[in-house]
């Protein structure tokens, strides 16, 4: 994609917001949607052009890319009556949605045969601080061609492009990428907890465990988050629960036995039983001091 090319950006949350800049910063034209507008004044002022509806945005880039919330969003943005799929311009998806593989692969195929467009499923790891860094990791699943002709508009906000393979491939990269992710979250707040319960300074984790086998971005990020007032969030307990969710489906089609997925994907599903569902991630120490 060349970058006198119009681009499409839906959805503006903190991720999707944070990737706008970094587009508008390197010089790409932009068009946004959201489905709260007030969301893309920041970034109007910044350069963008605001769009009524996915369909107008579409009909005017060939590229658009997605940062949504979960799956039925993603099929509404592209399938619904004002969609992505009323344009005959568009001519690639990226999606850096979370949601299943298996929902991937049908809107890629439904997608290919209305309209012709190529779609690839580019979920990332990096938080919101990578965003706006320009670090992000992308996994992409889809025609090789096509990420290949995508990724120097990534490269604004992402330091890494790796496609997986196939349409799917990066969705099921990510669901690995979560099931570390959540999975260290929990044993990192028994840890916190484990030292609360025996009398030691659980804040002073970090400091005594850097540099040793436990160590890791997620140890040093959450000790402290976990044992004070974590400040803004960066990311829902609820959103994790939606991608460990996907980790088991995608687990149980492949036949994969994961039983400690499992047990993670059960204190999950207890912290949102509890109301902590739109806490920030670190709140998952609270189900542990209530267990």
């Amino acid at each position: 994609m060349q970058a006198t090319q119009r681009i499409g950006f839906c959805g503006l949350g903190l991720m999707g917001a944070a990737m706008v800049s970094r587009l508008l910063q390197a010089g790409h034209a932009v068009t946004v949607w959201n489905r709260s507008p007030d969301k893309a004044a920041t970034l109007v002022q910044q350069g963008a052009r605001l769009a009524a509806d996915p369909a107008e945005l579409a009909r005017e880039c060939e590229l658009v890319i997605l940062c949504l919330t979960d799956a039925p969003a993603v099929e509404a943005v592209t399938f619904g009556p004002a969609g992505l799929s009323q344009s005959t311009v568009l001519r690639c998806v990226v999606d850096h949605s979370s949601i299943s593989p298996k929902a991937t692969r049908s809107i890629a195929q439904r997608l290919m045969a209305q309209t012709g467009a190529t779609w690839i499923d580019a979920p990332l790891s990096g938080g919101v601080a990578g965003a706006a860094g320009g670090r992000l990791a992308v996994m992409a699943g889809g025609d090789a061609a096509a990420i290949e002709r995508c990724t120097p508009t990534l490269q604004a906000y992402a330091r890494t492009v790796t496609r997986m393979g196939d349409s799917g491939a990066g969705q099921v990269a990510k669901l690995c990428n979560q099931t570390v992710v959540a999975t260290t979250l929990c044993a990192i707040a028994e840890a916190v907890r484990l030292a609360q319960g025996n009398g030691i300074d659980a804040a002073a984790l970090s400091t005594a465990l850097a540099g040793g086998w436990a160590d890791s971005v997620l140890l040093q990020t959450f000790v402290p988050r976990m044992t004070a007032p974590p400040g803004p969030t960066i990311g829902a307990l609820a959103t994790m629960l939606k991608d460990v969710d996907n980790v088991a489906e995608a687990a149980g089609l492949a036949g994969v036995h994961a039983p400690v997925l499992q047990a993670v994907q059960a204190s999950f599903q207890r912290a949102r039983a509890q109301g902590l569902g739109e806490e920030d991630l670190s709140q998952i120490v609270r189900l542990a001091a209530s267990e």
